[in-house]
């Protein structure tokens, strides 16, 4: 029987308290396929109350019993990686390819990197006569969105476990099955009662009750930056821990010693991945101004190798995106690049030919793209590529740099020394060099605007513990 329109409160699925129910949009259809039910104040006080209770006993399980519990939980979720996959390829449209190979594997990855922290993680250590202990913050919050539905859970539960936290989880409502999957895989996995909880629902009826609530010692929120405001917001009253990944406008700095052409290439694979609905994408080309003509070749050739369609067809490359509202400011932003002189490469409005329904949106590259221009400032979140031309290195730099987010940026350079120091002048939470493998185990979060805290491995177990110090403990 299905679990859609349950929630999982304190070790069962439950019915919400009040009876409501929200679609799930299908974006290559625009059709619902399922429904969900809708959390209100009162469900997210049952989670609380649950995870509140739960606390004192969790917080003293033995290291080696919560590795234990994260290594059965990650078996679970290998058995059912297919269902999964088919979920977000349903809830969010990503091509079945990619939702195997890249939605659900992160997932994965991310909890083997967990269990990988927490084999080697010291929660207690002597400074001098002080004892150091690092101790489970409490109950967290957490609120997971839509475009990297298990990658962000699973951030967030597993350190979570790992320190020895209880937790209340609130996916997106716009891709929330993957997420109701996960909440059955720890069911099977015996994680304790009260100890993982899950309410769907809307972010004012679910996301913000969950930041104020007074039984919630931390909120972890990753989402756009204009909700990340709201979430501190609510949650400043009671002066709880918030730890935020928010937007991006992340630059990508091609050097001139770069090799152009697979340099050029991979910047537009790295922007249009996911159909360009990563924070972390490269969405901002810089290249000099001697190799902007040639640049554009290259960008348009390797856009229009991103076939666009049906996300169960063996050679779709980019699904739709989530939904009407993301589709429609998409469309909004492309036409401002179009309407403020940058020059259209490849793309622009409207869906592909021969795609009359589903949030379908053009691969689009723009050249010639002034700093000051609107599709340069804002993050767009579809598959849009802005390339810009530098006539010195330290203006590149400069421009990189100015923007509110801070989140990713990347460097191209044949010469990795080079590299290495452009590198180091950008304010950015990760800096990628020449296109590297994802790395679970490097930090993940942003500077300004994009957030504080950072996720994934050892980085993401030190978000859920508070520190003390015991005094005269070697005394």
């Amino acid at each position: 029987m299905s679990n859609h329109l349950k929630f999982y409160i304190d070790g069962a699925f439950v019915d919400p308290l009040v009876p409501a129910a929200l679609d799930v949009i299908n974006p290559a259809t625009e059709e619902a396929y399922t429904r969900i039910a809708l959390g209100t104040a009162a469900d997210v006080d049952r989670a609380v109350a649950a995870a509140r209770a739960a606390f004192p006993s969790f917080a003293r399980v033995p290291q080696a019993e919560r590795l234990a519990l994260l290594k059965r939980i990650l078996e679970l979720y290998n058995e059912r990686y297919e269902d999964i996959a088919q979920a977000v390829t349903a809830e969010m449209g990503a091509p079945l390819s990619f939702a195997r190979a890249a939605q659900a594997w992160a997932g994965q990855v991310h909890m083997e990197a967990t269990i990988k922290a927490l084999e080697e993680f010291v929660f207690e250590y002597p400074r001098g006569g002080t004892r150091i202990t690092l101790e489970p913050i409490g109950v967290v919050g957490m609120i997971t969105p839509w475009n990297w539905p298990l990658n962000q859970i699973v951030c967030k539960v597993a350190p979570a476990i790992a320190a020895g936290c209880t937790m209340v989880l609130k996916p997106s409502e716009i891709a929330p099955i993957s997420g109701i999957i996960f909440a059955e895989i720890m069911a099977e996995a015996g994680v304790p009662k009260g100890v993982f909880n899950l309410v769907s629902g809307t972010g004012p009826d679910v996301g913000q009750v969950i930041a104020a609530h007074p039984g919630v010692d931390m909120v972890s929120f990753t989402g756009s930056t204009r909700a990340g405001i709201i979430v501190a917001k609510s949650a400043a009253d009671t002066v709880k821990r918030v730890a935020q990944e928010l937007g991006g406008k992340s630059a990508n700095i091609i050097l001139a010693d770069a090799d152009l052409e697979a340099a050029v290439s991979a910047g537009v694979a790295g922007c249009f991945g996911n159909s360009g609905q990563s924070c972390d994408a490269p969405t901002r080309m810089f290249v000099h101004a001697g190799q902007h003509a040639r640049a554009l070749e290259i960008a348009k050739a390797a856009a229009e190798t991103h076939k666009v369609g049906d996300p169960l067809a063996g050679d779709t490359v980019l699904g739709p995106l989530v939904s009407q509202l993301q589709f429609d400011k998409v469309q909004r932003l492309i036409q401002s690049g179009i309407d403020e002189g940058a020059t259209l490469v490849t793309g622009g409005t409207g869906r592909p030919d021969g795609l009359n329904r589903g949030y379908y949106a053009k691969p689009t590259v723009f050249g010639g793209v002034r700093h000051e221009m609107t599709i340069a400032r804002e993050e767009i979140f579809g598959p849009v590529l802005s390339i810009l031309p530098y006539d010195t290195e330290a203006e590149a730099i400069e421009k990189a740099n100015d923007t509110v987010y801070g989140l990713a940026a990347y460097v191209a350079s044949a010469d990795l020394d080079h590299a290495r120091a452009v590198a180091r002048q950008l304010r950015a939470g990760t800096v990628n060099i020449n296109y590297p493998d994802w790395d679970t185990h490097a930090p993940f979060g942003g500077f300004k605007q994009s957030g504080n805290g950072r996720e994934y491995a050892d980085w993401g177990i030190h978000d859920f513990l508070e520190i003390r110090g015991i005094v005269g403990y070697g005394a």
